[in-house]
């Protein structure tokens, strides 16, 4: 388990991390999960409007660099300017369950998320694990003010489920950050004299955060390897000066990582026996700061620990068989079994995944999981008795390549089931690239934002709104007057993963056609970009499906268009429109009786029906 802490000041990332995470090292290959706690990333008002709606460039960056050593970021949380990500390799994500979040709000009594903490726990093969970055209080004379905060977060964070429901209560935690604790006593001229001289373990025992582990008891437990390194706060930007500047701060360890194991006598479940049983072992291989990067007026610290344990998960919740090579596309057929305390869902699907894919939503295409009614085999050869689902010839990508199969979970937010990587050799089609295919080339022409991803409980393939965590963070000024309505201008450049950006042909897209009396009042703004009536025929709602003889149009009540799952899709771009303007036509519409429905997961409230019934547009 590799972990890093940045403060980065707000800065813009570099052009290059693969020192700070070990990636031009053979360390590389033995790593199974880094976390990547972050401060103060930039939450200007205009900054956190685009974070809202797209990845914060850190986020991007992180992902592009791992995914090809086949890093998935499995989890991501944000309170302001302090951000936590966690990667793993894509071949343990099967057993990387019950995954959640939370943050907690210190600053300004409480009330602002400028320093505060966030966490993110989840089982790694059945033990109990939690990453906890912090940004707590600066200055020398406030150590008391950052013990009272660390205990508030640990007061105040609990996770759902009787596995752990505190902090305290896992078998690991990991607590990192910019922790801000300084050196007490000594003179700024002694501390540089023992820094230029090497002479660092006599800074040590002046060192608040040495001296609170021995007095504190919210300390107890935690460990951290020796301070090898020169201290990482604070320096001037650009250089690795220290403070040159008239406060001339004196030179402080502010940046640390520690973990504790949970001892023996805590969370004792029925009968006195631990609810985590086997024995836990950790020990640090690397403990150092990254002086080459000078972004910012903090260094970066990594350390890499090797955790040793008894695997509890011998097979994954949901087991994938699929052939070694899809040359013709009615070899597309995945064959999958769950296990028997597997909790499935009417929203589980199968995503096809490149080798590389960055997040669980970085799929090529998909397939909605079959529920326990529906088509079952038994296939001798392989000894399989489960379920089956096909892969129509349009979802797949045409030429060559290496993909993954995946089963996503709705109930776990989490993969569930992976293949190992397999081929497929399909040819491309004379016209050119196919609407699934383009996905591959996009990416390199469009800009470095995609949209928010892994929300959680996001009932669909496709990304929808972050989970709002059970901080009391300030949430984003609401505009008066304004609603939000998907746009008609095109979507071919978006990097969104879900299925209009996969795709991303006119013909995949469900077509409206307005009334009459509709076009007559969007006639007057045929100036306005954006906007543009379809077609003149009817009155009625039309959705394109696709069959065997080619698409054609059915009426959106029709059950035919109820079941395409793209229409659960969030589309990346919107119009604002007046909200007096729009709640007037949907007067008119409901006087004269239209069916309200609910359009997906992420829908208002105000209407809604069971999931298999009206998704219509």
């Amino acid at each position: 388990i590799t972990v890093v802490t940045w403060n980065v000041g707000t800065a813009m990332p570099p052009n290059d991390v693969t020192s700070l995470l070990h990636l031009n090292t053979g360390e590389t290959n033995d790593v199974d999960v880094i976390a990547i706690g972050l401060q103060e990333v930039n939450s200007k008002i205009n900054k956190r409007l685009k974070d809202a709606l797209f990845t914060d460039q850190w986020s991007e960056l992180f992902m592009d660099v791992l995914s090809p050593f086949h890093f998935v970021l499995i989890s991501t949380v944000r309170m302001q300017g302090v951000i936590l990500l966690v990667f793993a390799k894509y071949y343990h994500l099967p057993f990387l369950q019950d995954i959640q979040t939370d943050c907690t709000r210190t600053g300004l009594g409480g009330y602002w998320g400028n320093k505060g903490g966030v966490s993110v726990r989840l089982s790694i093969f059945g033990h109990m694990v939690c990453f906890l970055n912090c940004h707590l209080p600066a200055h020398l004379e406030k150590a008391e003010q950052r013990k009272e905060d660390f205990a508030t977060i640990l007061h105040m964070q609990q996770f759902e489920g009787r596995a752990a429901s505190g902090i305290l209560d896992h078998d690991l935690v990991f607590w990192f950050g910019d922790l801000n604790f300084r050196i007490e006593s000594l003179d700024i001229r002694f501390v540089k004299y023992a820094i230029d001289s090497n002479i660092l373990s006599q800074l040590w025992e002046k060192d608040q955060l040495n001296i609170a582990k021995s007095t504190w008891p919210v300390l107890s437990g935690f460990q951290e390897g020796p301070l090898n390194f020169p201290p990482t706060f604070k320096f001037d930007v650009g250089t690795n000066k220290y403070d040159s500047s008239a406060k001339k701060r004196k030179p402080a360890w502010t940046d640390r990582i520690l973990w504790k194991i949970k001892s023996p006598g805590v969370g004792l479940g029925a009968g006195g026996r631990r609810p985590s049983r086997g024995v836990l072992s950790v020990s640090q291989l690397c403990y150092c700061s990254h002086m080459e990067y000078t972004i910012s007026d903090h260094k970066p610290v990594a350390a890499i620990f090797a955790v040793q344990f008894a695997s509890k998960a011998d097979k994954p919740p949901v087991e994938i068989y699929v052939a070694d090579e899809w040359s013709r596309p009615e070899q597309a057929v995945v064959r999958y079994k769950m296990s028997a305390g597997f909790h499935r869902s009417s929203w589980d699907w199968i995503g096809l995944y490149r080798v590389g894919f960055r997040h669980p939503k970085d799929y090529v295409s998909y397939v909605w999981a079959r529920s326990d009614d529906g088509e079952r085999c038994l296939d001798k050869q392989l000894s399989v008795s489960g379920l089956q689902v096909m892969f129509s010839e349009e979802a797949l990508p045409k030429g060559k390549g290496e993909y993954i199969l995946g089963y996503y979970s709705n109930t776990s937010s989490s993969i569930a089931g992976v293949t190992e990587p397999f081929q497929i050799s399909l040819p491309r089609s004379e016209e050119g690239s196919s609407p699934t295919d383009s996905s591959g080339s996009s990416s390199e022409e469009e800009d470095d934002s995609t949209l928010v991803l892994l929300a959680p409980k996001s009932r669909s393939p496709s990304p929808g709104k972050m989970k709002r965590h059970r901080s009391r963070s300030p949430s984003l000024a609401k505009f008066q007057g304004l609603i939000l309505r998907p746009s008609s201008r095109d979507r071919g450049t978006s990097r969104s993963p879900s299925p209009q950006s996969r795709r991303g042909l006119p013909g995949d897209i469900p077509t409206i056609h307005l009334p009459q009396e509709e076009l007559g009042r969007r006639a007057a703004k045929a100036k306005e970009p954006g906007q543009a009536a379809d077609s003149q025929e009817g009155s009625s709602f039309y959705q394109t499906v696709r069959e065997q003889g080619g698409p054609r149009r059915v009426p959106a009540d029709n059950s035919l268009a109820r079941a395409d799952p793209r229409n659960l899709g969030l589309l990346p771009a919107l119009r604002l429109e007046m909200i007096d303007q729009a709640m007037g036509r949907r007067r008119e519409s409901t006087d004269q009786g239209y069916p309200c429905r609910r359009m997906s997961p992420t829908s208002p409230p105000g209407c809604s029906t069971s999931p298999k019934e009206g998704s219509s547009p």
